[in-house]
């Protein structure tokens, strides 16, 4: 594989990424990607900040722990995602960053609930909207983007496993062994927040992933309106692969099979493109990994190819604690390969 020589070419001005998902991997995504944003909304892009506008549309079906709770309690939407998303773009991870993952360890009623999402469930009543409640947050954290959730609607995930048995809840789904054979929305018809489809619109370039396939990366695309507009993009779409298989969710996938699982729930295509990592994971870790169930995901080329779509293939691995994509690496590795090419006309 070739190594990404730094082109010479200088970027066009001020391109807009989205980029969809939830969980851990979404903002891991972000974190990389925030020092390439311009800090001010008047600065004009540069080769070294190359992106005028980052725009996460983040998936609010989580209803385990402290957001979970929040969402039964207060009938506000899960803010724990979203929190995460934040923090990520923020300009000071160091202290406001870490005020606002602090988690709670005593005290009735505030044992294991998160500080962020106790702030935007006050500011969310506070305000009697929940995107009010976002767009304060972020001015609070100065953060370099903005941040959507797909929907306004309280909704929830429903799985057929293959053992034919229905589960019912985020929740409940990860903790499943068995395979699953179809995801849907409850309820199926819910309407996407519409400044989010407006910057899938005006994207230069679309990134799904990393993340979790059934309870992450999938629940964002089951809004119709949401895959219609990633369908008739002219932007790249760029599906990041997970570094390992989830246990239950995705036992025995390789990359294809992640592929595969989301053609099967869109109607048209949403993907040309796949990023993976190729370097090996340490056999320390390894060990780790798979007496939890879990494997590297297996980069099946040519299913890839037969699929139609263009595979990259980069070192993207950091091993610090627990596996993670290198933020620096894989946000490097797309500028140089979508961002420096011309903006589609």
């Amino acid at each position: 594989m070739k190594k990404h020589a730094s082109p010479t070419k200088a970027f066009p001005p001020g391109f807009r990424i989205v980029a969809l998902g939830g969980g851990t991997g979404l903002s891991t995504l972000l974190r990389g990607l925030k020092e390439r944003v311009v800090r001010r909304r008047d600065e004009l892009a540069t080769a070294e900040r190359p992106i005028s506008d980052l725009a996460a549309i983040v998936t609010v079906t989580d209803d385990g722990g402290s957001s979970g709770r929040l969402r039964r309690e207060n009938r506000i939407l899960p803010p724990g995602d979203i929190r995460n998303c934040m923090v990520a773009l923020s300009k000071d991870e160091a202290l406001m960053g870490r005020l606002f993952q602090y988690r709670f360890h005593a005290g009735h009623g505030l044992r294991g609930h998160n500080f962020g999402n106790l702030f935007l469930a006050a500011l969310t009543h506070v305000t009697g909207d929940f995107i009010e409640a976002i767009r304060v947050t972020s001015k609070v954290l100065a953060i370099r983007g903005r941040i959507f959730p797909s929907t306004l609607s309280n909704v929830h995930l429903v799985a057929t496993l293959e053992n034919g048995r229905v589960v019912h809840g985020e929740t409940r789904i990860s903790a499943s062994r068995n395979p699953i054979r179809r995801l849907r929305l409850s309820p199926c018809r819910v309407r996407p927040l519409p400044a989010a489809i407006e910057a899938i619109d005006h994207a230069d370039l679309i990134l799904m992933g990393p993340g979790s396939l059934y309870t992450s990366v999938l629940p964002n695309l089951l809004i119709p309106e949401i895959a219609a507009a990633i369908a008739r993009s002219k932007a790249p779409r760029v599906y990041i692969a997970n570094l390992m298989t989830q246990p239950g969710e995705t036992t025995g996938y390789g990359l294809a099979d992640h592929l595969c699982a989301i053609q099967r729930h869109v109607p048209r295509r949403v993907i040309d493109c796949v990023i993976a990592n190729r370097q090996a994971i340490s056999p320390e870790v390894a060990r780790r990994y798979r007496a939890e169930g879990a494997a590297p995901v297996a980069i099946d080329l040519p299913k890839l190819w037969n699929l139609g779509c263009r595979v990259i293939l980069e070192d993207l691995v950091d091993e610090r604690g627990v596996l993670r994509h290198n933020t620096q690496r894989l946000s490097r590795l797309l500028l140089e390969e979508f961002l420096r090419q011309e903006k589609p006309t």
